[in-house]
């Protein structure tokens, strides 16, 4: 089965270093993640908060692990290029400061681990965004998680995704929700079992070869997701299994609805007009920079929905997933806007 440990405490945080050993060797400022360097310099409106390369080191014991079994080390948020060691030793380099990014480390672990990070947010022609108005905050300012998984396992090196997608389709009453999932080194004796829920209660279920990872299921007399008025979603879960016993699972909520954008009468959702009033969502806060907790996330949503918003611009990047499935949860409209006008 899938284990996550989360790597939160006991994080040394180093300014400078000339490499990977050098800000192991150094004794630094102790943090806890999320963190970021610039979260009083990059709120003062100066623009000259520190940009440059920093370091995060820690320390983690190897998992206990079953044979064939594989470890990842798992980055939500790291901004805004990343180079990876462990042990002293390259193992990732990444660019880019708001997607989700894993490293394999199975091959390279050794009893206990020396994990440093460095991140660099200087100035650069290369990666985007490139302007903007908006801090570029260095850090590892959102969760980073050790995931040991058996060797049969949903894929962890998809584009930082679940290894799951849900793509509903509502045709009249009903809906056609394709389930699909991305599954690593699968056998012939390996199988899938699919579910879709209604609150608690199952409405379709089906158990096919792990080669069949992309499913079909009918909802009928479907219930919409119909925005703030009745934000309804449903579950789908998947569990990958192997003679009866469990060595992965995925799920994911999911709500069934149309919509068209029309450039006389708006916004139409489930075939009706839905004017959109709404805020653009940064994310960050006085003398925390980006590195929310799911607290501040929480309370940013419940400040929108108190003004009475019914849509929120997600400007300019990535955010949180937890923002998304907020959104979903609160019947938000998410305006997901990836970059701005200056790229």
């Amino acid at each position: 089965m899938r284990n996550v440990m989360e790597l939160k405490d006991n994080w040394m945080f180093v300014k400078e270093a000339e490499n990977a050993a050098d800000a192991a060797s150094k004794k630094g400022t102790a943090v806890s993640l999320p963190h970021t360097w610039n979260a009083v310099d990059g709120q003062d409106g100066g623009n000259d908060y520190h940009r440059g390369t920093c370091w995060y080191v820690t320390k983690f014991q190897k998992p206990e692990l079953e044979a064939g079994s594989q470890v990842y080390v798992e980055f939500l948020g790291a901004s805004v290029i990343a180079d990876v060691y462990l042990n002293g030793e390259a193992v990732a380099h990444h660019e880019g400061g708001y997607s989700t990014f894993r490293v394999n480390l199975t091959d390279k672990l050794q009893e206990e681990n020396v994990l440093a990070v460095a991140l660099n947010n200087a100035d650069n022609n290369y990666v985007y965004p490139q302007k903007a108005d908006f801090t570029f905050y260095g850090g590892l300012y959102r969760d980073v998680n050790v995931i040991s998984v058996p060797e049969t396992h949903f894929d962890l090196d998809y584009y930082g995704t679940h290894g799951i997608a849900v793509t509903p389709i509502v045709e009249g009453a009903n809906a056609s929700v394709e389930v699909e999932v991305f599954v690593t080194d699968a056998t012939e004796e390996d199988t899938l079992e699919y579910v879709i829920k209604n609150g608690d209660e199952v409405i379709a279920t089906k158990s096919v070869s792990a080669n069949e990872t992309k499913v079909t299921f009918e909802i009928e007399n479907v219930h919409l997701w119909n925005g703030r008025k009745d934000p309804h979603l449903y579950t789908a879960e998947v569990t990958l299994k192997r003679n009866d016993t469990v060595l992965d699972e995925r799920s994911t909520r999911f709500g069934c609805r149309t919509f068209v954008i029309d450039p006389e009468k708006g916004f139409i959702l489930n075939g009706e007009r839905y004017p959109l009033h709404g805020v653009s969502r940064h994310q960050d806060r006085p003398h925390i920079g980006n590195a929310l907790t799911h607290k501040e996330h929480k309370e940013d949503i419940e400040l929108i929905l108190e003004m009475g918003a019914n849509t929120i611009r997600l400007a300019h990047y990535q955010h949180d997933q937890y923002i998304y499935d907020l959104c979903d949860e609160t019947g938000l409209v998410a305006n997901v806007k990836a970059t701005d006008d200056n790229g």
